[in-house]
């Protein structure tokens, strides 16, 4: 897999999340937490992120993605 990321400066995060859900771009994949995103670019194309977060603990899960998600909105 290909987690080569587009430059900072030309991506939007395309965040859609549901309130009810607080797992959203979360899933348990055999006892290991994951995150799935979906990055613009500025010309256009779209690029698809899943990435590790090296926890079995879904609340440590929750703080890792708001941290990603906090960083890639902070360099948008």
């Amino acid at each position: 897999m290909n987690n080569t990321l587009p430059c900072p400066t030309a991506i939007r995060l395309s965040l859609r999340t549901n309130a009810q859900n607080p797992d959203h771009h979360l899933w348990n994949n055999h006892g290991t937490w994951w995150c799935h995103l979906t990055l613009h670019t500025a010309h256009g194309r779209k690029h698809r992120v899943r990435c590790s977060l090296k926890t079995a603990s879904v609340e440590k899960a929750r703080q890792k993605r708001d941290v990603l998600f906090a960083r890639l909105h902070a360099s948008a």
